[in-house]
C-alpha cells in the first residue's frame, strides 16, 4: 500500500481525515452493468469507505467514481479489484497503479432518503434519481432503497409525470410524426396475445402504431418473445424509422432502442420482491409511449381472480391515473376494463401463441382472443377518431374478414426480417407431449392465469419458445370423465417431468364445483 499523502477536512466540529492511495490494479472478466471496484477491508478502512460508498480512480487522464464493494481475501492489501466496466471505461491494464480516493455519494442518494421518509420530491431531486439510475450511479441497495420509497409512500400525480419525463429525457425518443397511436395491457393473463392482431388491423386501416414490446419476466411470453417466432424484433432507431415509414407499423423489443431504461432497471428490483408501486407502473407505461411520440393510447386492464388486478374498483381507480397522467403529458387515453379471470386464447408460450396469432389472422380462431382483439382495435379506432364513435368494432371486423389485418401483419414480418407467408402450420412447436385429463364430469369453473403460466414456464417457455401449453377448454365448458384439459408441450424429458409435477401440485383447472374458496 502506498499512501501519498493526507487532507484535513473539518465538518461539525469534527476532525474527517481522508486519504489518497496508489493501488496496484487486479482485472476480473466480470460484467456488473456499474462501475464497481473491490477494496481489501484493511485499504477500505484507511480511505474511509464502507460498502456502497464511492471512491474516484484517476488513471493517466482518465477519472471515474466507482461503487465500493469490500473483500478479506480476493485482493490483498495494496490492491484493487477492477470489473470488465470500469477496465473498459479507462483502458487500464493489469498490474498497473491507479490513484484512489474517498468521494462523496450523489445527491440522488439524499433524495431517495426523502422519499424514504414520506416526503414529496421536486421536478429537480425525481429528475437526479432517475439521471443516477440510468447511468449505473446507484448501487443495487440505493436503487432497492428508491423502488422501497415508491412502495411504501404513494407518489402524488405531479411527481409521476415527473418519473414520466425523466425516464423520457434520460432515454432515446423517436418522432414518427402526427396521429400515433399505441395500446398497452398491465399483463396477469395468460396467453392474450392481443398486440400481434391489434397492431395489423389498425395499421391496415392507414394509422401509424409503433409498437415496442416486453419479453417475459414472470409469464411464458411476452409480446417480443412471441413476434421473434415470426421475425427479428432488435433494430437500431433507424431501422425502426424505415419498418414504420413502410408499413405503418412495428412490433419490436423495446430494450434495443433504449426507450426509457430506467424503467427496465427499476423493474429488476421490483419483481423479486413482488413490489409494483402504482407510480412506477404508470410512469412506466406512460414513459415510453410518449418516447415514442404516442398521440393515443389504449390501456387494457384485465381484472378478475389470478390477475394482477382481482377488482374492478382498484382497476377504475388506476383507470382515472392513467387518463389524468395521459392529460398532462398531452396524450389522449383511454381505459378497457376486461375480463382477466382466465387464460385468452388457446396457446400459452412463444411458438403457440404465435400459431394463434396466425389463426386469428386467417379468421380461424380462437374465438375469444379474436374478439377481444377485435374490441381493442375498434375502440383504438374510435379514439384516434379514424371512425365514428360506435364503429370501431364493425370497422376492425371488415378488415379482419377481408384479409386486410393477414397482408398487413405478412408486410411487417417481411420488413422485420421474417418470412411473410408463414402459416400456423408452420410454427414448430416442442416434440414431447403430455395431455393434462379431467379428474371427473362437471362445468370448468375456473383457470387459474398464475398456476397455467407456471406450468408453462416449468416445460421451458419463454426460453425454449417450442414449449408451453396448449387449452383444450375454457370455462363454462362442460367436460366428462377423462376428456382433455390442456397439451403440454417441452422440449426434453426433464422439462415435461417438471411441469407435470407443478401441474399436479397447482391443478390449475376446477372442474364442476361451484365452490370458490375453501377456509379452514
Amino acid at each position: 500500500m502506498v499512501i501519498n499523502d493526507y487532507y484535513k477536512v473539518y465538518k461539525s466540529g469534527g476532525l474527517i481525515i481522508s486519504q489518497k492511495m496508489r493501488l496496484k490494479t487486479r482485472f476480473y472478466e466480470i460484467e456488473a452493468e456499474k462501475p464497481i471496484v473491490i477494496l481489501n477491508d484493511e485499504d477500505a478502512k484507511d480511505l474511509g469507505v464502507f460498502v456502497s460508498s464511492r471512491v474516484k480512480i484517476k488513471y493517466n487522464k482518465h477519472e471515474i467514481t466507482a461503487i465500493v464493494d469490500i473483500t478479506e481475501t480476493l485482493v490483498g492489501e495494496g490492491e484493487i479489484g477492477l470489473l470488465k466496466d470500469i477496465h473498459d471505461l479507462i483502458k487500464v491494464e493489469d498490474d498497473e497503479f491507479v490513484e484512489v480516493e474517498s468521494a462523496r455519494r450523489p445527491a440522488s442518494v439524499d433524495f431517495i432518503k426523502k422519499k424514504l421518509d414520506g416526503k414529496t420530491l421536486n421536478e429537480y431531486e425525481i429528475y437526479s434519481i432517475i439521471y443516477d439510475i440510468t447511468n449505473n450511479n446507484l448501487s443495487s441497495i440505493e436503487l432497492s432503497a428508491f423502488v422501497t420509497g415508491g412502495y411504501i409512500n404513494k407518489y402524488t400525480v405531479e411527481e409521476i409525470v415527473s418519473l414520466t419525463t425523466s425516464m423520457v429525457k434520460t432515454g432515446k425518443q423517436i418522432d414518427f410524426g402526427d396521429d400515433v397511436v399505441d395500446k398497452h395491457c398491465i399483463g396477469g393473463v395468460a396467453g392474450n396475445r392481443t398486440t400481434m392482431v391489434v397492431v395489423p388491423i389498425v395499421a391496415a386501416a392507414g394509422l401509424t402504431i409503433p409498437k415496442s414490446s416486453s419479453r417475459a419476466i414472470t409469464s411464458p411470453s411476452g409480446t417480443a418473445d412471441t413476434m421473434e417466432v415470426l421475425s427479428d424484433v432488435q433494430f437500431s432507431i433507424g431501422e425502426v424509422k424505415d419498418i414504420v415509414t413502410s408499413t405503418n407499423a412495428c412490433i419490436i423489443w423495446g430494450g434495443a432502442v433504449n426507450l426509457a431504461p430506467a424503467d427496465d432497471k427499476i423493474i429488476r428490483v421490483e419483481y423479486p420482491l413482488s413490489l409494483d408501486a402504482e407510480g412506477h407502473l404508470l410512469s412506466s407505461v406512460m414513459a415510453k409511449k410518449m418516447a415514442i411520440g404516442s398521440d393515443y393510447v389504449l390501456i387494457d386492464i384485465p381484472v378478475g381472480k389470478g390477475s394482477k388486478i382481482p377488482q374492478s374498483m382498484r382497476a377504475r381507480e388506476l383507470a382515472s391515473r392513467f387518463i389524468e397522467i395521459g392529460k398532462r403529458l398531452g396524450i389522449s387515453v383511454e381505459c378497457l376494463i376486461t375480463d382477466g379471470s382466465s387464460p385468452i386464447g388457446a396457446g400459452i408460450g412463444p411458438a403457440l401463441e404465435a400459431r394463434d396469432v396466425l389463426n386469428v389472422l386467417e379468421n380461424r380462431g380462437p374465438v375469444d382472443l379474436m374478439n377481444k382483439s377485435l374490441d381493442l382495435a375498434g375502440t383504438l379506432l374510435e379514439l384516434s377518431k379514424k371512425v365514428d364513435k360506435g364503429k370501431g368494432r364493425k370497422v376492425a371486423e371488415d378488415i379482419l374478414s377481408s384479409g386486410k389485418a393477414l397482408a398487413k401483419m405478412k408486410e411487417i414480418i417481411e420488413a422485420q426480417g421474417g418470412d411473410p407467408n408463414i402459416g400456423p402450420e408452420d410454427v414448430d412447436v416442442a416434440e414431447k407431449q403430455y395431455i393434462v385429463t379431467s379428474k371427473h364430469k362437471g362445468k370448468v369453473r375456473f383457470i387459474d392465469n398464475k398456476s397455467i403460466s407456471a406450468i408453462a414456464r416449468a416445460a421451458g417457455a419463454p426460453r425454449i419458445k417450442s414449449s408451453g401449453i396448449y387449452m383444450h377448454v375454457g370455462v363454462g365448458d362442460s367436460v366428462k370423465l377423462d376428456d382433455p384439459l390442456f397439451t403440454i408441450y417441452a422440449a426434453d424429458e426433464r422439462k415435461m417431468n417438471d411441469s407435470v409435477k407443478v401441474n399436479e401440485k397447482l391443478i390449475p383447472i376446477h372442474v364442476g364445483s361451484v365452490i370458490s374458496d375453501i377456509i379452514t
